[in-house]
C-alpha cells in the first residue's frame, strides 16, 4: 500500500469512528451506506459495527447487499472474512432475523492460502451465524436445533463450541440430549466438553448436576472443565459437589480446577473456605489464593487476605 492509499485508507477509519461519535443521524446513515459499498473489507467491516452499534435498522438492505457481495470471489472480496462476520454481527444487532442468511453462513467454507498451503478463515464466521440462528423465529426449533446438531461436528473448535453455547440459548431439552451425547462422546479440545457441559447445566440444572458431575471422575481436561461448568452455576449443589471431592482428588492440576469452580460459584460459604485455606495456610493454600484472585469478592474478605499476606508473605508468590 502506497502512502498517499494508506493516508486516504487512515482518514477512512477516523471518518468512520468520527460517525460513531456523531451517533444517529440521517447523515450519518447516508455516510454508512456510502461505506458500506466500500471495496475495502476492513472498511465495511468497521462500517458494519458503527451501524449495529448505533441501532441503524434502515441500512438492513445495505448490509445484507453487502454480505450478498462477499460471498462472489470471497477468499479475494472478504479475505479473513472480516466483512462477513462483521456484517452477521450487525445483522443480529438490528435484529434481522431471516435464518437464510445465518444458514448460509453457517455452511460457508473459505480456503485461504497460508504459508505451507490453505487454512479455513471462515470460523469466527460461522460461529456467530450458529448464536445468531437463535433470534430467527422462521424455523421451528426442531428445525433450528438440526442445523446446529449439524454444525456441532464442524471441523474447528471455535465452531463446535459456540453451537454448543448456541444450543444451550436455544433453551430445549431436546438440545441438552444432543449436547449430552456429545459431550460423552468426547472431543479432542476439552473446551469445546466444556461448552457443551456449560449448556446442558443452563437447560436443565436439576437433572444437569448429576450429569456434569459424573466428568469428574475421569481424571482428564474434561474433569476440569466440568468443575468449572459446576462453579459457573453459583448454585450450592454445584459448590457441594466441589467441596466433597477435593479431598479425595490427589492430582494437583485437578485440584486447582477443582478449587476454581468453588470460587467461580461466587458463593459465600464458599468464598469463605478458601479464605479459610488461604489463612490457616491448609494443603493448597497457594491454589486457594489464585482461585480467589480471579473472582470479585467482598471488602471483608479482601481485608482478611490482605492480613495474610502482611503475616505470611511469602505465600503470595509461591
Amino acid at each position: 500500500m502506497t502512502a498517499s492509499r494508506n493516508a486516504a485508507y487512515e482518514q477512512k477509519l477516523a471518518w468512520l469512528e468520527a460517525l460513531r461519535e456523531a451517533g444517529a443521524s440521517p447523515e450519518t446513515e447516508n455516510a454508512l451506506r456510502k461505506a458500506l459499498q466500500d471495496r475495502n473489507n476492513y472498511i465495511v467491516s468497521k462500517a458494519a459495527a458503527v451501524a449495529g452499534t448505533l441501532g441503524l435498522a434502515p441500512l438492513v438492505p445495505d448490509l445484507l447487499a453487502a454480505f450478498d457481495r462477499f460471498f462472489t470471489d470471497p477468499a479475494k472480496t472478504d479475505p479473513q472474512c472480516w466483512g462477513k462476520t462483521a456484517l452477521v454481527k450487525a445483522l443480529g444487532e438490528l435484529s434481522h432475523d431471516d435464518s437464510a442468511t445465518y444458514l448460509r453462513g453457517l455452511r460457508h467454507i473459505q480456503m485461504e492460502p497460508v504459508w505451507g498451503g490453505q487454512a479455513d478463515s471462515a470460523a469466527s464466521f460461522r460461529a456467530n451465524c450458529a448464536l445468531a440462528l437463535v433470534s430467527c423465529r422462521d424455523l421451528t426449533d426442531l428445525a433450528l436445533l438440526t442445523h446446529l446438531a449439524d454444525a456441532l461436528v464442524d471441523e474447528d473448535k471455535t465452531v463446535r463450541a459456540e453451537v454448543a453455547r448456541a444450543i444451550g440459548r436455544l433453551g430445549r431439552r431436546e438440545g441438552a440430549i444432543v449436547l449430552r451425547l456429545r459431550a460423552l462422546v468426547g472431543d479432542k479440545e476439552p473446551e469445546v466438553v466444556g461448552a457443551c457441559l456449560s449448556a446442558i447445566l443452563s437447560i436443565d440444572l436439576d437433572d444437569g448436576i448429576p450429569f456434569v458431575a459424573r466428568f469428574l471422575d475421569r481424571g482428564d481436561d474434561s474433569a476440569a472443565e466440568a468443575a468449572f461448568a459446576l462453579g459457573l452455576t453459583h448454585d450450592q449443589r454445584g459448590f457441594e459437589l466441589l467441596r466433597d471431592r477435593l479431598p479425595r482428588e490427589r492430582n494437583s492440576d485437578l485440584r486447582r480446577a477443582l478449587l476454581t469452580g468453588i470460587a467461580l460459584t461466587r458463593l459465600p460459604d464458599a468464598l469463605e473456605m478458601l479464605v479459610r485455606m488461604v489463612e490457616t495456610q491448609a494443603f493448597g493454600a497457594d491454589a486457594a489464593r489464585e482461585a480467589l484472585a480471579a473472582v470479585p469478592m467482598p471488602d471483608d474478605l479482601r481485608v482478611r487476605l490482605a492480613s495474610v499476606a502482611k503475616t505470611h508473605p511469602g505465600s503470595a508468590q509461591r
